[in-house]
């Protein structure tokens, strides 16, 4: 959310209702909407905690915007509270069934759509706080396999509609085992949550995801034909955190091996592209480690890239 109020959508065709409504929901941060099209542009756009939708509209009344609604991935958890001056209790039924989570019935009592607003708003948001601990690592505080696994999912449909390519990537500590041996476990620890929040902070992009793949392994989802240029900086990031790694035969700092692939859902399925860059992190840590290993499935250009002294070198593979 862009504020710490609650952002509540409005929709009502009649500019005098929505009046009364935003005077008994002061403090919120409102919004509105006169016909359900508009409604539906803004709900897409913006994060709402809760909308309250009349029922009876011109064009697209209130039940076919609820439809639409809970038929989107972006805007299905939100909330939906009717309005209505409708008191038939099949109407209130359909409404339920479509998935509406209260309603309100016209002429609106102040202090009764306040405290109804308020009990939604928090179940909302209790909701939302133990989806977003579920699909947290506990160590790290990034995102977990689960998390990775649907955020995937998402984009790699977003990704057949818009023919567009996605780049995944799959890191491992080098020789971490050793250096929970020598240093500790707590230190370990500490180890993996520093490296977590240096592929968080290189890859905060909307769509780009870090998340802890398991163990001492990070995954990577990535929007777009990133390769080359996010395992550089994936190389960099953990290097430039200069943890000490005695017991490393890679660095005398930490490192990481990194496999990765360039693709688009024309030419492969996900766990597919998964494997690929499984095997390719495998050939990355059997080559000495502290490399990646890329296949861009769309160009067909395979390379290795290396860290060195003062700049990363791209060798091609054959």
């Amino acid at each position: 959310m862009t504020s710490a109020r609650p952002q509540i959508l409005i929709v009502d065709d009649e500019p005098a209702n929505v009046q009364v409504v935003a005077e008994a929901l002061a403090g919120f941060d409102l919004y509105f909407a006169t016909n359900g099209a508009r409604a539906l542009q803004m709900a897409v756009s913006q994060p709402f905690d809760l909308i309250l939708l009349d029922v009876v509209m011109p064009n697209m009344d209130g039940f076919e915007v609820l439809r639409w609604l809970k038929s989107e991935a972006k805007t299905q958890h939100i909330p939906v509270i009717f309005i209505t001056a409708m008191t038939d209790v099949n109407d209130e039924a359909r409404g339920f069934d479509l998935g509406a989570v209260d309603y309100i019935v016209k002429p609106i009592s102040p202090p009764i759509t306040r405290a109804r607003v308020r009990t939604h708003i928090e179940i909302k948001r209790q909701r939302d706080l133990l989806e977003q601990h579920a699909a947290m690592d506990g160590l790290t505080k990034i995102a977990n396999r689960r998390r990775f696994d649907e955020s995937l999912a998402r984009a790699w449909r977003a990704a057949q509609r818009s023919a567009e390519p996605l780049t995944l990537m799959l890191i491992d500590v080098d020789y971490f085992k050793r250096y929970n041996d020598y240093y500790g476990h707590s230190p370990g620890d500490e180890c993996l949550r520093r490296i977590a929040h240096a592929l968080e902070h290189a890859f905060s992009r909307g769509d780009d995801l870090a998340a802890r793949y398991g163990g001492e392994e990070f995954a990577l989802l990535i929007a777009g034909d990133q390769g080359e240029t996010a395992a550089r900086r994936v190389i960099d990031a953990i290097a430039d955190l200069e943890i000490p790694h005695a017991r490393s035969d890679a660095s005398v700092f930490v490192s990481v091996s990194l496999g990765a692939v360039v693709t688009r859902p024309d030419l492969t399925q996900p766990d597919t592209a998964l494997s690929a860059a499984d095997r390719l992190l495998y050939a990355a840590k059997e080559a000495g480690r502290d490399q990646g290993h890329l296949d861009d499935q769309i160009s067909g250009r395979r390379v290795v890239i290396r860290r060195e002294p003062e700049n990363p070198t791209v060798v091609s593979l054959p």
